[in-house]
Parts: structure tokens; C-alpha cells; sequence
């Protein structure tokens, strides 16, 4: 059946002067596909690519609802006019763009580049791609009014992104992200569309390459932010790190700084190396998966490595593996890393007296609760913000003010992302990756494992687990059935979680927190709205979130167990996420009706 918006909307396009005959043909081509290339014509049509608060994802193709240069040349025009409406400095401060290894990642540099410049804006864009870190870094460095970063994270081969930060080097967030969305939504047409050609941007010297001297400045920020590194030249040449980019853009920039940090025993995953849009080494660059280790994990058996690292495609995520009692290498869950970091900083630091009177660990509210707990007991401020690392940046810059007497010590979330320096306001994997090294060596010092010292976390904190159950809906009849999914649970929730009463229900969208016996509002978060439920039990939470970026409907599972035996308290905490996760699924069912 023939979706007749879509159709109408595809006919616009193929009759658009200003769309290359390739990408006509593109579409056109799906005519002879028959049921599947109506379904595939829909999917590409029925709506327009959305500009969220962070920018585009989506998957590479001729449509509205895909991405190309004419979705990327439409957010870029949108960005430029409300650079614009910030008048003439902040257009002579200019954009700094970068971009990771992505299929069409530098044409979509390119063209961000070239609308800026046709908008009289300047443009400072890495000539070869780098890790998001570096962006933000460059847009602090170079005291420019926005930045933008082509990549797609750690999403399959066909999807690519585009990524706004402001100032700051954050992410932007009220008001500029609706400021912005705002005149992306007002561009129209891509006639509309301003673009110098790349010769008329160099020679009104509106388009600028940004130098080495912009990594070398960003590495020393790292070695410098080293908080033992006495103890590195001492020891770092003793342990062996095995590192995979994972065909990402770490490579650019992991080893030059555990080398320079004083790891001189750094083996890189040949296989690996090679930055490559396909990853054809796994089936998905996400180091949270299994699955993405298997090739790391085999260096680091050949040469007994100390520590196993590997981050996403554009290095603002890592993840680590590190061998047990018996030798045999664990892959650390992204709340663990978060763990053994809170720890590792807020130890350090009162060992080289650098703790400040009133530090702050910053977390999300999806996140476990083990390095809240852990950095209370260290005595600092935790601060919980809404998932995604622009509100951890939000945080940050509050500190920045003159009379704020608040230290940033740490920024975390589960899904892999840390930060160790607030003179980078986003997820950091290349300083996250030393800061890891670190703590190996501060362990060994301390007569311990990192295997060892999470063991000895969990007895003094109890022990904590997590599973993040996700459920892909594609396409528009996939996100009518995400809202019915959080519509449902805001108002006929699971009564239970692994045998045990729900006891309170927050909505983030009013912010209420509800005891569910009486009804009664019992506390209030104060956080900007969010589509986002949580579900609280007996040493239990279920959280349920719409990713942003991809056709996914989230739950986090979280739990706890005081068990003192580790063996036993695994068990237990297993056998309520399995309980939990099940409950996830027959309620999924239930509002879908699928079995």
C-alpha cells in the first residue's frame, strides 16, 4: 500500500533542480523493487531527517529522511543563520569541523565548511579526521562560537551524524539547540542553501586547515592532567596495554598520548589500525559489545597484556578488559570503568594532597549508583543529569563562574563514556585511556589488580549489576509504537521488579517522583523535561528512555546486592535482571502485540 505523503514528497525531490541527477536516479530505481522498494521509498520520505537537540543521525542515502549533502547542507545553512543572528564577532569567530571515518564523512566536513563560508563565516576544518575530544578541544582552543563533528558514534556502517557544539565545546543545549532547530526548520528548499565552492572559500581565506600545532596543544593538555606522574615515569615501561580504535579514529590519537604519558609498551591492533568506514573486522565498532573484542582479546593472550583498551569510531567512548585471578580477561561494564575512575581520581588526589575542599563527580540518572556511592564516600558533591554528556558540560560551565567554590574532579555515563578534564567538555576516550593506564599503575603500587581493587569496591559498597535491554523499532509504524510504549508505561507500569513491589514512579517529563501506594508525590527532580520513566524497587530500578539517535526504545536494569559473598551476590544480582528483563519483554508485548 502507497504511502501517499511519501510519495508526494519523493516527487518533489525528483523534481528539485537543485538534487544531482545520481541522486534522482536513486530513488527513481526503487519503482522496479515493487512492495520492498515502496517500503524502502516511504521509510526514506515519510518525514524529514529531524534536527534534534544534538543534530542529525541517520542512515547515508538519496531522501529526506537520510543522510546526504542536501539534509547535511540544510543543517549547516540553518547553524550558519543563527550564527548569524549573533552578529558579526561570533561569525568572525567562526565553526571548527572535524570528522571520523565514515562513509561520506569528509564530503560532509567539506560541505559544512563550504555553507559556512558562502554564509561569511569562518571555518577551521581538520584536514584528517579526529576524535570528537579534539573538536571540543579545538573549539575552546581556538575561541570559536560553534563546532560541528560529522560522525555517527558507535552506529552500524550505513549511518553517519552531524554533531553541534557551541562555545563552550559542548554539545549545545537550551537555548541555542532550539535556536538552531528553529532555522534549520526555517531553511526550506535546498536552493536555499548557501555554498561557496572550495577554491572561492580558500581564496577569501574563509576556509582554514587547522594545523598539527592544534593536536600537539591538545595532547599536552592531557600529559598534563596526568595526577601521579612521578609514578608513571617509574613505572609505565613495566606494563603491557593492548589498543584497538576498532577501524575508528582513535588510532590518531590513543597511542601518541599513553607514549607520551610514559607507556612505552603500547601494542595496537594491526588489524584494527586502519581507520575504515566498513569496520570489516566486526559486526558493530561499539566496544559495549562482546562481540567488537574478540580480535583485541586474542593480542592481549599472545602477549599477557596488563590492560586491553579499544574505543568507538570517533574516540569519545572506551572500553577496557582486564585479566582476572585465573588470567582470563573480563570485559568491564561501562559503570565498573566509572567505579574504578571515580575511585582511582579521588584516591590520587588525596595522595598527592590535590583534593579540593568541595569536588564534584557528575553522573547520569541511567547510570548505577556504585560511583555515586563510591564518591560520596570520598566526600564529594554527586550531581545526576539527564542522559547524554552535553548536561554533564552544562554542569561543568556552571563552576567556571567566579564565585562558584565547586571543583570538577569527574564526569561519567554507563554507555562507556568518561571525562577526565574539564578543559574538554565532552566524552573523552584518549584521556579516559591514559587515566585507565594511571590506575593500573597506581593499583600495582597499592599491591592490587584492577581486578582486585573492583572486588575489594564491591565488598565495601556492595555489589552492583546492570543490563540495558534494547528494542529496535524501524520506520514510522516503529515510532508510533515507542510512544505507545512510554504512553503505557506512564500509565499502567509493571506492578513488580524481580519479585518485589514497585515502590515509586518518576516521570521525567513533569519530574514528579510518586510513591505508588498512596499516590503521592514524594520528591521532584529538577532536571529539563525528558521522556524518561523509572520504575524503583527493593534494590532494584527500571528505566525506560527512547534513544535519540536511532530507532531504539531503551530499559536499563539496575541492581544491587549486600550479598558479602561475591559468588553469591553475582547470582542474586543475575537472577533479578533476568526476572526484570523478562518482565521488560512481556510488557513490550503486551502494548505492541507482537509474541
Amino acid at each position: 500500500m502507497k504511502d501517499v505523503d511519501a510519495r508526494t514528497a519523493a516527487e518533489k525531490w525528483i523534481n528539485d533542480p537543485a538534487i544531482a541527477d545520481a541522486d534522482k536516479a536513486e530513488i527513481e530505481a526503487l519503482d522496479a523493487q515493487g512492495a520492498q522498494g515502496e517500503a524502502e521509498l516511504t521509510d526514506r520520505f515519510y518525514k524529514s531527517l529531524d534536527f534534534g537537540t544534538g543534530g542529525l543521525r541517520g542512515v547515508i542515502g538519496a531522501g529526506l529522511n537520510r543522510m546526504n549533502v542536501y539534509t547535511v547542507g540544510a543543517a549547516a545553512q540553518g547553524l550558519a543563520n543563527y550564527i548569524k543572528r549573533q552578529g558579526e564577532p561570533a561569525m568572525a569567530a567562526g565553526v571548527a569541523i572535524a570528522y571520523d571515518c565514515r562513509r561520506m564523512s569528509p564530503e560532509f566536513a567539506l560541505r559544512t565548511a563550504l555553507v559556512m563560508s558562502g554564509n561569511g563565516i569562518n571555518a577551521f576544518l581538520f584536514p584528517q579526521l579526529r576524535p570528537t575530544p579534539t573538536l571540543s578541544f579545538a573549539v575552546r582552543h581556538f575561541g570559536c562560537i560553534a563546532g560541528v563533528v560529522v560522525t555517527a558514534s558507535h552506529n552500524p556502517p550505513e549511518y553517519n551524524g552531524f554533531k553541534v557544539y557551541w562555545r563552550d565545546g559542548a554539545q549545545v543545549v537550551p537555548p541555542h539547540d532550539r535556536g538552531i532547530i528553529e532555522e534549520v526548520r526555517k531553511v526550506g528548499g535546498f536552493a536555499n542553501v548557501n555554498a561557496d565552492d572550495e577554491r572561492t572559500a580558500r581564496a577569501n581565506r574563509r576556509l582554514k586547515d587547522i594545523g598539527p600545532e592544534v593536536d600537539a596543544a591538545y595532547l599536552q593538555v592531557v600529559t598534563d592532567d596526568c595526577l601521579i606522574p612521578d609514578l608513571i615515569r617509574e613505572h609505565g615501561g613495566d606494563v603491557k596495554i593492548v589498543f584497538s580504535s576498532l577501524h575508528g579514529t582513535g588510532g590518531a590519537m590513543v597511542p601518541a598520548a599513553l607514549q607520551q604519558r610514559g607507556f612505552t609498551n603500547v601494542i595496537e591492533v594491526a588489524e584494527q589500525a586502519e581507520p575504515d568506514g566498513e569496520f570489516p573486522t566486526v559486526a558493530s565498532p561499539n566496544p559495549e559489545e562482546a562481540a567488537a573484542w574478540e580480535i583485541p582479546l586474542r593480542y592481549a593472550r599472545e602477549h599477557q597484556a596488563d590492560l586491553v583498551i579499544a574505543t568507538d569510531p570517533d574516540a569519545d567512548r572506551v572500553g577496557a578488559a582486564v585479566p582476572d585471578e585465573n588470567g582470563e580477561y573480563q570485559l568491564l561494564t561501562g559503570n565498573r570503568i566509572a567505579a574504578l575512575l571515580t575511585d582511582y581520581i579521588c584516591a590520587a588526589r588525596k595522595q598527592v594532597e590535590q583534593m579540593p575542599a568541595h569536588g564534584v563527580v557528575l553522573s547520569t540518572v541511567v547510570s548505577s549508583d556504585q560511583m555515586k556511592d563510591i564518591a560520596r564516600a570520598h566526600g564529594c558533591e554527586v550531581i545526576e543529569t539527564l542522559t547524554g554528556f552535553k548536561w554533564i558540560a552544562e554542569q561543568i560551565a556552571k563552576f567556571d563562574a567566579p564565585d562558584d567554590d565547586r571543583t570538577f574532579l569527574f564526569g561519567a555515563e554507563e554507555s562507556y563514556g568518561y571525562l577526565p578534564s574539564s578543559k574538554v567538555r565532552d566524552k573523552d576516550a584518549v584521556a579516559s585511556a591514559t587515566f585507565l593506564a594511571d590506575a593500573l599503575i597506581f593499583a600495582r603500587t597499592q599491591g592490587k589488580s584492577l581486578w582486585q581493587w573492583l572486588n575489594a569496591l564491591y565488598a565495601q559498597h556492595g555489589f552492583f549489576e546492570e543490563f540495558t535491554k534494547s528494542i529496535t523499532l524501524k520506520g514510522k509504524s516503529g515510532a508510533d509504537q515507542i510512544r505507545n510504549i512510554m504512553s503505557t508505561i506512564r500509565i499502567d507500569p509493571p506492578k513488580e521488579l524481580a519479585g518485589q513491589p514497585v515502590e515509586r514512579i518518576a516521570d521525567l517529563s513533569t519530574g514528579e517522583v510518586r510513591d505508588v501506594k498512596t499516590g503521592a508525590v514524594v520528591d521532584q527532580y529538577r532536571l529539563p523535561a525528558a521522556d524518561v520513566v523509572m520504575l524503583t524497587g527493593d534494590g532494584c530500578k527500571l528505566i525506560a528512555r527512547p534513544s535519540g539517535t536511532e530507532p531504539k526504545i531503551k530499559f536499563y536494569v539496575l541492581v544491587r546486592s549486600d550479598e558479602k559473598d561475591i559468588a553469591r551476590a553475582k547470582a542474586d544480582a543475575q537472577a533479578r535482571i533476568e526476572s526484570i528483563t523478562a518482565t521488560v519483554v512481556e510488557f513490550v508485548e503486551r502494548v505492541t502485540g507482537a509474541e
